[in-house]
Order: C-alpha cells, then sequence, then structure tokens
C-alpha cells in the first residue's frame, strides 16, 4: 500500500511515516497543499493523509483539486475539531477525520479499515448496471446517469447511493448506514447520514424520489428495477 502524508509540520509526518513504514507500507510527503496536488497527479496513491491548517493551500481545498482527477480515499488531520468542519469535510467527499492530537496507532488503523473496504467493494464491483426507469448506476464503472446524463458524486455519495440500491425494498436505519458505508470505527452520527442522503437527492433530482425517509428509523431506497 502506498500512503501519502500531507502536513506542514515535519514532526507529525515522520512520526506517521514510521508508523507507516512499519506497517511494511510505503510512504511519501508533502509540505503543502500545493505539493500534495502535484503529487497526486504524478502518482497513484492507496490512501493519503490530509491536515488542513497548511499554507499556500489548505487541506480542504487540495482535496477539491485531487478529486478532480483521483478517487483515492482520503483522512483528514486536524486540530480543529468543531462539527462544521467535519461536516465540511464530508460534504467534499472525505472518507474520516481525525481531530489532533491523535494516537499514530489508531490513525494507521483507520486507514487500512478505509483501504479494506475500498478494495472489497471494488472486487465486488459488477459491469452490470442497475436501472431503475431513468437513473443508472455503473457499479464496477463508479458512474450514475440521470435520464442519460452522467452526475458527479462525492465518493461517500456514490458508496451510500450503491448499499441502498443494492438493499432496495429494506429499511435501512441510520445506524445501518453509517456501520456498512462509513465503518464500524466512523466517529459521526446520524446528522451526517442526514447530511449526506440531503446531497444525494439534490444530484438524483426527480428520481430523489426512490430514497423514502422512514420516520424515526431511517431510509429506504424504493423503486421498480428495470432490465439492463
Amino acid at each position: 500500500m502506498k500512503v501519502l502524508i500531507v502536513d506542514d509540520e515535519e514532526m507529525i509526518r515522520n512520526v506517521l511515516k514510521e508508523y507507516v513504514e512499519f506497517e511494511g507500507d510505503e510512504a511519501d510527503e508533502a509540505a503543502d497543499g500545493m505539493e500534495a496536488v502535484k503529487k497526486c497527479r504524478e502518482n497513484d496513491y492507496d490512501i493519503v493523509l490530509m491536515d488542513v491548517m497548511m499554507p499556500r493551500l489548505d487541506g480542504f481545498s487540495a482535496v477539491k483539486e485531487i478529486r478532480k482527477t483521483k478517487d483515492v480515499p482520503v483522512i483528514m488531520l486536524s486540530a480543529r475539531g468543531e462539527e462544521y468542519d467535519k461536516l465540511f469535510g464530508f460534504e467534499i467527499g472525505v472518507d474520516d477525520y481525525v481531530t489532533k492530537p491523535f494516537s499514530p496507532k489508531e490513525v494507521t488503523a483507520r486507514m487500512r479499515a478505509i483501504v479494506r473496504r475500498k478494495t472489497a467493494a471494488d472486487s465486488s464491483a459488477r459491469r452490470d448496471i442497475l436501472k431503475f426507469e431513468g437513473l443508472e448506476i455503473d457499479m464496477a464503472g463508479r458512474n450514475v446517469y440521470v435520464d442519460g446524463v452522467r452526475v458527479d458524486l462525492t465518493p461517500k455519495e456514490y458508496e451510500l447511493l450503491f448499499y441502498m440500491a443494492k438493499n432496495n425494498g429494506i429499511a435501512l436505519s441510520r445506524e445501518k448506514l453509517l456501520y456498512e458505508v462509513w465503518g464500524f470505527d466512523f466517529y459521526g452520527d446520524d446528522r451526517t447520514v442526514d447530511t449526506h442522503v440531503k446531497m444525494l437527492r439534490s444530484s438524483l433530482k426527480d428520481y430523489r424520489k426512490f430514497i423514502v425517509t422512514l420516520r424515526s428509523v431511517g431510509y429506504k431506497f424504493e423503486a421498480p428495477q428495470s432490465n439492463s
């Protein structure tokens, strides 16, 4: 596994690099957001550990730029633990958010859990395209089309839609969605799910009707499946 560690503090980079390499993985470094974007354009990484507050280009802006060309998992590292910072991070597609000071051992454990989930999802994806009226979900290509027009979803929006569509007709609690889409090691709450459902509904336009809210429970994807 190849990891990019992005932080303007050399000591933090060194500590994380030591733990990553101790696990037998390869670690690369960047001291600011601009360098991180450049390295992601030139190299392929399995995951990025990204600080938020950095000179030249902050972590959030760097993630937005990286997402234009690479669908790589990202864990944000920040001394700012306010809820709106975390929600903003999830809205732009980060996979996890760790508040400083943190345990390097915990960070690497979260990192490996995220990469395992992504690898499992990629390996289980088939070329089949799920069709629900004018909504098409290309599982292997990770593309979604609304009436033939490709829509841009964040990685978490796609994973949420994919999981719900696979469980068409099944009631899913917010806790179940948090566990299956974000993972057992995620420390978010119900509002994280609600925020992503709101964004996903907006992206699906008329087909937002397929995501049904179940009061006091969660959500259900309910749609007649068309033949491929």
